[in-house]
């Protein structure tokens, strides 16, 4: 019998990228299906809302909808299948289903207090900048709204506002995670993903900053597109089909951005609580075909309780 592997002594991003393509091989027919079930319907969503012209109040509406609700969705069922094919542990396609209802309305309460405390912490930000700002007038200096002090004061809030968000999100980032797998919601899984990332807050950072940049692509391939539309006849044919053949893919590719986001963010959370200690019983190291740069192979710590 082969001796218990220890815990990981240290995480990395390319040891978690290394995993999350070991668990989607392994796992690819059940991932698959959360992808065709919740995720294609999104991307489909995307790219008709870029491609139709015409957008009524309730096309807008249905759009405005359909996206979070089935991004909640495939969030619940991503990290359930995730989390149960990391321990080796096959799931049935009815489980990974009923996960994604059972855990929607605790997804979105969390969800609804991070919005809420960022809208908070925007606003009272909001309020010390707007105090300053009159203060300085109170004293004397004659300041107004197109002068550089103005903008100056407005870049200093959105540059703090930004460095507050980026915290919080690290911060949180085990938050929906937490969620599916320890079913709770609300505020307690924001705390409890305050304690896990601690010690490994720069590999944190980087999965977000590979999330942000992907979601940018998408948002500026969005933007795009509504310059060539707004333009109309001033482009001429050819340019603008050309940017259309790149553009509405690379903006319709968001959903598989957010699953390969949640498998990281998956695996990440059970590296780190793993490496917390948090886990009771033995720790058994899976073969993988995956290499690493340090010793080979990269081990998949599982739980055998």
């Amino acid at each position: 019998m082969t001796p218990p592997s220890p815990p990981p002594s240290n995480i990395g991003l390319w040891s978690i990228r290394s995993e999350c393509n070991c668990i989607i091989k392994t796992n690819s027919r059940n991932l698959q299906a959360t992808i065709f079930i919740f995720l294609f319907p999104i991307s489909l969503s995307l790219l008709f809302y870029q491609v139709f012209p015409i957008k009524t109040l309730l096309f807008n509406l249905l759009y405005t909808l359909t996206i979070p609700v089935l991004s909640l969705f495939a969030t619940g069922s991503t990290i359930y299948s995730v989390f149960h094919g990391f321990h080796g542990q096959p799931v049935k396609y009815s489980s990974s289903i009923k996960a994604a209802f059972t855990s929607f309305f605790p997804l979105l309460s969390t969800w609804l207090v991070t919005q809420l405390i960022i809208s908070g912490i925007a606003l009272i930000l909001g309020l010390a900048f707007f105090s300053l700002f009159k203060a300085t007038q109170l004293v004397g200096f004659q300041v107004d709204h197109s002068s550089s002090y103005f903008i100056l004061l407005c870049l200093a809030y959105a540059i703090t506002l930004m460095f507050l968000v980026i915290h919080l999100q690290v911060e949180w980032i085990f938050a929906y995670v937490i969620v599916v797998v320890e079913s709770s919601w609300g505020l307690e899984p924001l705390k409890r993903s305050q304690a896990l990332v601690k010690g490994t807050k720069v590999v944190a950072f980087k999965i977000l900053l590979l999330w942000v940049f992907f979601c940018w692509i998408g948002a500026w391939s969005s933007m795009l597109l509504g310059l060539v539309d707004s333009a109309g006849d001033k482009w001429k044919p050819w340019p603008s089909s050309f940017i259309k053949i790149f553009t509405i893919p690379a903006a319709s590719y968001y959903p598989f951005y957010m699953f390969y986001y949640l498998v990281m963010n998956t695996v990440f959370y059970m590296n780190s609580k793993a490496l917390h200690g948090k886990f009771a019983g033995e720790y058994v190291s899976l073969a993988s075909d995956h290499h690493d740069d340090d010793d080979g192979t990269v081990p998949i710590v599982v739980s055998n309780v």
